[in-house]
């Protein structure tokens, strides 16, 4: 008997639907190359603090007070301030680490309770950092999506904040994939093919550098080791799929108002990844917060404008000084 139009249209829906069930499931995923546990690419001035169970890549300078804790952006590391790091350490004490998932701190793929790639765990983290250095009150440094961190810090734990420092944070239109992605991207399928996804950045993190410097042409060629460095570390790739899943919207634009701690927001003139604009706004819509334009930077003035960075910092906290005595 000849079946009809409708029973083979049937057995090829069945056969496309089984094709995008199993077919994920059976592609091969060839292992990373020439890969190593991430202690062994630290330096001399790496220190591996081990919290909760993970290695926590850190380093740290200077000593007494402030206390600067400094938060990397996404697909960044500590490295990104090893131009300000020493200049900082003549105000105080620094510490920069590598939040979990990025630079050469552990990967887990395996753990009990929330994601330790999640926001929430994320800022637990930072303030077991401080605790593992005694430290009571620190200044919140943070990038792009490490400024996010750092106002979260603020909020959950305003009594260990004395001031944040935001640069060119990620407040508008940071945080993950809308909510209806999430089971999706959570799949079976998609945990199996999504290291292959992340794998990407390998071609193109270059370009994404380049997008955050106002002037790609002056990028020093040691920058470009230290951002590819990671990338050695094992798992690496799984991590970043993992904190892509655990990546959620912060919703800080509504508790703005909660922030009344100190603040500098500090943004490049020409920021192509945060628009400066949304930097301007930020510093408005803060109840106490004060704004530095950075001439010539992009999205990483720290990087790209160290000597105008550190001015603006100093400058702030002598006037910031007066109003704490």
């Amino acid at each position: 008997m000849r079946r009809s139009r409708k029973q083979k249209g049937l057995i090829i829906f069945i056969g496309g639907l089984a094709a995008l069930v199993v077919g994920p499931l059976l592609i091969p995923i060839r292992p990373l190359k020439d890969t190593v546990p991430p202690q062994e690419l630290g330096d001399a001035e790496s220190q591996f603090i081990e919290i909760n169970g993970q290695k926590i890549h850190v380093k740290k300078m200077g000593q007494g007070e402030p206390v600067f804790l400094l938060l990397h952006g996404f697909a960044s590391s500590l490295y990104s301030w090893h131009s300000v790091m020493q200049p900082l350490s003549q105000l105080g004490t620094v510490i920069a680490y590598d939040r979990t998932g990025f630079g050469l701190s552990e990967r887990p793929l395996t753990w009990k309770g929330k994601s330790p790639y999640s926001s929430e765990v994320q800022v637990e983290l930072a303030v077991e950092l401080l605790d593992h250095f005694d430290v009571q009150k620190a200044i919140l440094v943070g990038n792009s999506a490490g400024g996010t961190v750092a106002m979260q810090i603020a909020l959950e734990y305003a009594q260990r904040v004395s001031a944040l420092v935001l640069v060119d944070p990620a407040v508008y239109n940071g945080g993950g994939a809308p909510q209806w992605m999430q089971p999706i991207l959570a799949s079976p399928q998609m945990r199996r093919l999504g290291p292959l996804f992340a794998r990407q950045i390998l071609a193109h993190g270059p370009d994404l550098l380049k997008l955050a410097w106002h002037n790609p042409a002056l990028i020093p060629p040691e920058i470009l080791e230290l951002y590819q460095k990671p990338y050695k570390a094992e798992n690496w790739d799984k991590a970043l799929w993992e904190f892509t899943l655990a990546n959620r919207p912060a919703g800080l634009g509504k508790r703005l108002i909660e922030l009344i701690l100190p603040i500098l927001v500090i943004s490049g003139d020409h920021d192509r990844i945060v628009p400066t604009k949304d930097s301007v706004r930020l510093a408005s819509e803060l109840p106490n917060a004060s704004l530095e334009v950075i001439i010539n930077a992009g999205h990483v003035p720290h990087e790209e404008q160290p000597e105008q960075f550190i001015q603006a910092v100093t400058k702030y906290l002598s006037n910031l000084r007066p109003k704490e005595n």
